[in-house]
């Protein structure tokens, strides 16, 4: 197995990285800019320079990895097509490019509620709209996919187990990044993850289950 991160130098693809370092997976960082990827990210990682954006640099970036993790999201701005340009049409570039290289398994972070069409986090320029269109776009393009929808994300780490739970269940919570890096590359070894939808939030008076266990029980 040899893994190609997109979005490895945001805040949840660098725990993602750090994830299959510690799993003694060979990793492939795409980023767009190689200084900064050499400055945020680990020595021992491949960097190979990309953009979702720009699907004529993704066949060359992904070549000999056989597993896609991707964390992409738009930066919060005054621009109204940034989650259309990034969560979808990037998003659908990576996609192709996975489908083209014959990847084995692609697992992309999305988001609760993304089937919530009237979520207040839609005034943001449809985020929640477009994410749940590339949702779409990877479960038609046929390739074995893992769909993670955390809830609100948070940087400082807890102990409070993680509830993972079948699409559009869950509507409410949050979670660290690091267990959403977890949940992500955990998937790529447990065969009950293909082709599957799970949202997840931590929560302090749940009861702890391994993570491959919970896998199995979503239908």
């Amino acid at each position: 197995m040899k893994a190609f991160v997109a979005g490895a130098t945001g805040r949840t693809g660098q725990l993602i990285v750090e994830q299959l370092i510690a799993r003694d997976i060979p990793v492939r960082a795409m980023v767009r800019d190689l200084a900064k990827g050499r400055d945020q990210l680990p020595t021992s990682i491949e960097l190979v320079e990309g953009d979702v954006m720009k699907p004529e640099t993704l066949g060359a970036a992904m070549a000999t990895c056989t597993v896609v993790l991707c964390a992409t999201g738009a930066t919060p701005s005054l621009d109204p097509t940034g989650p259309y340009q990034v969560d979808y049409e990037g998003n659908k570039n990576l996609i192709n490019a996975a489908k083209q290289a014959g990847a084995e398994q692609f697992v992309i972070v999305s988001s609760l509620c993304v089937s919530k069409f009237f979520h207040p986090l839609n005034l943001f320029w449809l985020v929640l709209y477009w994410k749940k269109q590339a949702e779409d776009y990877l479960k038609a393009s046929g390739l074995p996919y893992t769909i993670v929808r955390p809830g609100g994300l948070r940087s400082e780490d807890s102990s409070d187990p993680v509830v993972m739970a079948p699409a559009d269940t869950l509507f409410e919570g949050s979670i660290p990044r690091q267990q959403v890096a977890q949940v992500c590359v955990e998937a790529l070894t447990e065969p009950a993850a293909k082709n599957k939808v799970v949202e997840i939030v931590a929560r302090e008076n749940a009861t702890p289950q391994p993570i491959d266990a919970q896998f199995a029980t979503i239908q």
